[in-house]
């Protein structure tokens, strides 16, 4: 295999230190670049599956907007109402558009303060700024989104929900994705019992609301992950390096690098890369680094950088008893994804 390293151009991530301060963890709490110009107007929902229609008029009433409407049939469903409650909690599977929604909630609503930010990225911010500071800064804001809501670890949880209730308390409206792990707490059900315990009385400030439907990334995509030779490999990186940043590692050494960057900081662990290449990819058979890979999939597919891998297909990455784990819909929508970045 040629030596890419030579070229300009090439970078190597497991070169990179990141480091972000309280500070900057703030002012990064805005929709990745994908959805800065995400609307209700370009949600395009599935005609097969009302509920996406459905959540998002409900979601254009909550952000103030006045959603237009069919005109009723003798058979149509009564309009359903704005809600209630201080936030919306969005349910489904990947791929729906709950993020782009997410979005648009954020960018609709005219809030003088508001955020954005994925579960992790809110759990760093206490953890570099600590909680007291954290709640601090973002007492008074008007609007508070959260994608990806996790809901399998129970520290994090409880600091998130804490944080969550005092900021209800003070007036902030709240928008959240729901990342739930089916076979763990019942995919659609934000109020499962073990869940409950661990948030009390938090599930009282959402009203949740559920969206069907299929992958949209896979409605172009034949699902599965385009694979280079390690020839091609080389080719590509020489090729690509000429005109765009590109990363070049092993999967290998990713995989340890980011078990020594806090998820908080891959972000920036990409930043300034166009293009991320993995020599030599191998089937995942350890839970921890597979769920730091899937963090890592998560951000690039944020900024949308486009894959270039060999080894084994990136839809094959997670070992099959991962797939029917506890985790299972994490590792399916990182796969989702990392067959689109294949294909950038």
């Amino acid at each position: 295999m040629t030596d890419s390293t030579a070229h300009a151009g090439t970078v190597h991530l497991i070169d990179r230190q990141p480091q972000v301060t309280g500070a900057e963890m703030l002012a990064s709490l805005v929709p990745p670049p994908q959805f800065d110009n995400a609307t209700f107007e370009t949600y395009r929902a599935d005609d097969a599956y009302p509920s996406q229609e459905e959540t998002k008029q409900i979601l254009q009433r909550f952000s103030g907007q006045s959603a237009p409407t069919k005109r009723a049939g003798l058979f149509s469903r009564a309009k359903k109402e704005a809600p209630q409650k201080p936030g919306v909690y969005l349910d489904g599977g990947f791929g729906v558009g709950k993020t782009h929604l997410l979005a648009s909630i954020y960018h609709a609503m005219p809030a003088r303060r508001k955020y954005f930010g994925s579960f992790i990225e809110y759990t760093a911010l206490v953890g570099a700024l600590g909680y007291k500071n954290t709640v601090d800064l973002l007492r008074g804001s008007d609007l508070l989104c959260i994608d990806e809501f996790e809901l399998d670890d129970p520290g994090d949880t409880m600091v998130m929900t804490r944080l969550l209730g005092e900021l209800v308390n003070s007036g902030t409206r709240l928008a959240a994705t729901s990342n739930t792990p089916p076979n763990a707490l019942g995919e659609g059900r934000f109020a499962a019992q073990d869940f409950l315990r661990e948030i009390h009385a938090m599930s009282d400030s959402f009203e949740t609301h559920r969206i069907d439907g299929v992958d949209f990334r896979q409605r172009s995509l034949d699902g599965l992950a385009k694979v280079h030779t390690p020839d091609e490999y080389a080719a590509a990186i020489a090729r690509l390096s000429g005109e765009k940043t590109v990363s070049d590692d092993s999967f290998d050494d990713v995989v340890r690098h980011l078990a020594r960057v806090h998820p908080s900081r891959y972000l920036r662990l990409i930043d300034g890369v166009d293009v991320l290449g993995l020599r030599d990819v191998h089937q995942l058979t350890d839970q921890s680094e597979a769920l730091r890979f899937v963090a890592f999939v998560d951000r690039a597919y944020d900024e949308q950088l486009p894959i270039v891998a060999s080894g084994i297909p990136l839809h094959e990455v997670f070992a099959d008893e991962m797939l029917g784990g506890g985790y299972r819909k994490k590792y399916l929508r990182a796969i989702s994804r990392l067959v689109a970045l294949t294909h950038s």
